[in-house]
């Protein structure tokens, strides 16, 4: 009786060292598979930092930056639009009013900021925007994009109305689709959201006069705040 109880002890005692020494087999693999993921987790953070970026407030032009007007101009109009948003393109008609004239005293510089959730088709419309920037022509599509917003904003698909953009624009399309899939096209329109981010935009059309956020971005206040900005620079 006593030979038997050994036994069971014995094979209790083998099976628990077993299970002791599989838990330690376990925990070291998880530690190198953690010690190698590290490195690899490391190099992606730091790609997608490196890969975003520098960002740049309302009162800074970017390298990148969509100026309209002389830049040496002592006010600095800065607005943050989404290409489908119906308040974007009524924004848009009051710069366009009164920009005759403001432009010898403000320069304007546009900055994509599409909000997807809500209109469908603006990221496609940034992305013509930008590659049409490519050839010169970023202005004549924004211009285009808002002025035909009621055409294109309710199409399943507006790449080829896009396209019938560019080519009265008398772009080229094989050139532009190529820029449209471009790494640096996407990160641009990227960046630009997060500069609006960081200036405090949570909605469009956001407007910048110096620096300071314009409330109600309608025609005659852009004129007042334009007039004292320009005054307050003494030019």
């Amino acid at each position: 009786m006593a030979n038997k109880r050994d036994e069971q002890r014995r094979r209790r005692e083998e099976k628990q060292r077993a299970a002791e020494t599989q838990a330690k087999t376990r925990k070291l693999l998880s530690k190198v598979a953690l010690f190698g993921a590290v490195p690899v987790l490391l190099l992606l953070v730091i790609y997608t930092i490196l890969s975003q970026g520098p960002t740049y407030s309302a009162v800074e032009i970017a390298p990148n930056d969509h100026v309209r007007g002389d830049a040496n101009t002592p006010v600095t109009i800065v607005v943050w639009a989404d290409f489908q948003c119906p308040a974007c393109a009524t924004e848009y008609q009051a710069i366009a009013r009164i920009w005759p004239q403001i432009q010898d005293r403000a320069h304007l510089i546009f900055r994509h900021y599409p909000i997807t959730t809500a209109h469908p088709n603006t990221w496609d419309a940034s992305l013509y925007a930008e590659a049409a920037a490519r050839q010169n022509r970023f202005w004549e599509m924004h211009d285009y994009l808002f002025t035909t917003q009621a055409i294109w904003s309710g199409l399943p698909d507006v790449r080829d109305e896009f396209d019938a953009y560019a080519l009265e624009l008398n772009m080229d399309l094989e050139q532009l689709h190529a820029d449209i899939e471009a790494e640096s096209t996407t990160t641009k329109i990227r960046g630009d959201q997060r500069s609006g981010n960081a200036s405090g935009v949570r909605a469009t059309p956001s407007v910048f006069i110096n620096g300071r956020p314009v409330a109600r971005p309608t025609e005659d206040r852009l004129l007042e705040l334009v007039a004292e900005e320009f005054a307050a620079a003494g030019a």
